[in-house]
């Protein structure tokens, strides 16, 4: 059993920051990476960034680089999305997953594991 739990969503003005957490517990699962997708009302799933848990390799969705960080801390089993110059666009649920494997971590269909989702909504 995998759980990953967000938090820090909430409503902020277009311009400021926020950060997500998302801390993942299990036994047994072995992590490889975590992912943060996205999805506003009426659209599809969209990548928001990726770390693998051992390295030091991230991946950006176009949409969101070189304004969103992503970062880990292994010793609190944490990914953290530092989301800055937010606009309203960025507005959606927000859901961290996990998965064992590092091919395409673009994809949502990579992921065996997701979270419930946490509310990001930018006011213009």
């Amino acid at each position: 059993q995998v759980q990953l739990v967000e938090s820090g969503g909430g409503l902020v003005q277009a311009g400021g920051s926020l950060r997500l957490s998302c801390t993942v517990s299990s036994r047994t699962y072995k992590t490889s990476a975590l992912g943060w997708f996205r999805q506003a009302t009426g659209k599809e799933r969209e990548f928001v960034a990726a770390i693998t848990w051992s390295g030091d390799n991230t991946y950006s969705g176009d949409s969101v680089k070189g304004r969103f960080i992503i970062s880990r801390d292994n010793t609190k089993n944490t990914v953290y999305l530092q989301m800055n110059s937010l606009k309203p666009e960025d507005t959606a649920v927000y859901y961290c997953a996990a998965t064992r494997r590092i091919v395409q971590l673009r994809s949502s269909s990579e992921y065996d594991y997701w979270g419930q989702g946490t509310q990001v909504t930018v006011s213009s």
